[in-house]
Parts: structure tokens; sequence; C-alpha cells
């Protein structure tokens, strides 16, 4: 019976059933799980960002240091001022379900030749997207902001200038800072509501996990299910074959059993001696009425009283 699951249809199964386990396990259950991950996270770099009050930004983010990513969402202090002849706009953003342009614009840190990049919020796009960006303050002014990591830009997605104005996709400062020949950390600062030069607000994300822990667990049962449904059609295949097999034997047994040989060898014996006997009997009487004396004298006197009556005596 392990020889008809060597069939190709049986191999085929085996190989998806292994293969799309493998998946689940290994690659689709720690992704949707990953990102939940993520999302617990930042959402707890939010709530810890909301109760703590803004510091000065060397105690978070020190010039020429990474940023911890723990230190993200937090909200700092910087003095400087606006460059905004180095203005970049951001395309293709959307805010509350419609279209939006935000505005970055560079920051130099009084006293210093620090750059940050600031994003000041959104403006809505007008006829053939054109934005109208108010102009940032010329003068000094303190400003706060939330600190935020780079942003990473696909491949052809680079900053670029049209009409003049420049633009990009993503608030990517390494680029961004190659387009405007300025150079800055790899963070920027998301402008806090009604601070100097603020536009639209960009609101904190929504303190939510989303569905990707149980899109997880579902890939994880997917997981599990898989095996266990090949299993099941393995099951039944086997016991519809013993079913089978067992109605044949059945079948076969219901007939009745040939009798021993000792009994065929007796009524074959009876048969022949019957069958003789009945052609012995038959040949003696043929031959008692060919020959016997009665029948032929019977027969004479017949033949005499015709041919009396016929002819006259």
């Amino acid at each position: 019976m392990l020889k008809s699951f060597l069939r190709p249809g049986w191999l085929l199964l085996a190989v998806f059933v292994v293969t799309f386990a493998a998946a689940c396990f290994t690659v689709l259950a720690p992704w949707q799980l990953g990102k939940n991950s993520d999302t617990e996270h930042r959402n707890d770099l939010i709530r810890t960002a909301e109760s703590t009050q803004p510091v000065p930004i060397d105690e978070l983010a020190p010039a020429g240091r990474p940023l911890d990513p723990d230190s993200e969402w937090r909200e700092v202090r910087v003095t400087g001022h606006y460059l905004d002849d180095k203005q970049v706009q951001i395309r293709l953003r959307v805010v509350d379900e419609r279209p939006a342009v935000e505005v970055v614009t560079p920051f130099q840190v009084a006293g210093t030749d620090r750059v940050l990049f600031v994003d000041r919020g959104y403006v809505r796009p007008v006829d053939n997207n054109r934005v109208d960006v108010p102009p940032a303050p010329t003068e000094e002014v303190t400003i706060t902001a939330r600190l935020r990591k780079t942003e990473s830009t696909s491949p052809g997605k680079e900053p670029r200038t049209e009409n003049g104005v420049r633009t990009a996709y993503t608030i990517d400062t390494g680029l961004i800072g190659e387009s405007t020949a300025l150079t800055s950390d790899r963070l920027y600062l998301q402008l806090s509501p009604n601070q100097p030069g603020s536009l639209g607000e960009i609101a904190l994300p929504q303190l939510e996990s989303g569905p990707y822990l149980s899109y997880g667990l579902q890939w994880l049962a997917f997981g599990v299910m898989a095996p266990l449904g090949a299993a099941y059609f393995i099951y039944s295949e086997v016991k519809a074959r013993r079913t089978a097999k067992h109605n044949a034997d059945d079948a076969g047994s219901d007939a009745p059993p040939p009798p021993p040989r000792k009994d065929r060898d007796r009524i074959r014996d009876e048969l022949r001696g019957a069958s003789t006997y009945s052609g012995n009997d038959m040949v003696a009487k043929e031959t008692a009425e060919i020959g016997g004396g009665a029948v032929a004298d019977d027969s004479d006197q017949d033949v005499k009283a015709k041919l009396a009556q016929r002819y006259g005596k």
C-alpha cells in the first residue's frame, strides 16, 4: 500500500504541504508578528513621549550622533533660524485621507553650524497640483518639535527640482542634504502645533495595534492545518482501500466451500455405477424384445388371418 502513495499526485501534495507550512512558520507569520511588535513598540514610545516634557535637543540627540530609537517621538526644544531658500516639498502625502504636500525647511541651530530639517506640516495642493506655501519666519526663533528618524528612498524617487521648486517623495535627510548642499544628522524634526513657521498639523499616529497579530496567528494556524489536512486525506485513502479489500473478502467467503476430496471421489463413483446399471438394463430389455418368441408368434398369426380374409382359404 505504501507504493501507491509514491505516485506523482501524492508526491506533489507532500511537496506543497511541506513548502507551505515552512513558509507559514518561517516567513509569513514572523512577518506579521514582527509588524505587530513594531507597532506595539511605536505605541509605547508615543505614550512615553506624550507624558514627558520637552527637553533641549542636545540631551536626546547630540550633534553628530545617531538617534537613539527609544528617543523617537520625544519633544525637544531648539533655537535658531529657518533657511527658507533651501525649502523642499514632499509630494504624494495623505493627511486625513486627502492629498497633501508636506513642507520641509532646513533650520540652523543658533551659535553652531548644525542644520536640522524641520517638517513644518502640510498644505493642500490646488490647481494642477500647485501649492502655496507660507514663508517661514526669518528671525531667530525657538521651536518645539518631535524627534523622527530619517526615511528611506526607493530607487528612482530621489529628490529633484521642477520649475524651480525642490521636490521629494520621502524625508530622506541624506538625499535632501545632497540636493540642498547641506549636511544634516540622520534625523528630522516634526514641528509641534502652534509653533513659529508651523503649517497644517500632522497628528500623531493612532495608538492601535492593527490586524497584524491576528494575521500572524492565522498564518501559524494555516501552517498547522496544512499537514493535518494532508494526514486526513491519507487516512481517508487508507481507510477506503481497507474497506474495499474487506468487502471483496466477504464476497468471496459467501460462496459454498467445495466438498472434501474423499466425498467428491465417493459421489463420482456412485454416479458412474448408477449410469452403468441403467445402461445395462436398457440393453437387456431391448435384447429381450428382439429375440422373444411370444412377440414373433403373435406377429405370424396376425399375418395368416389377414391373408385368409382377403384371398380365402
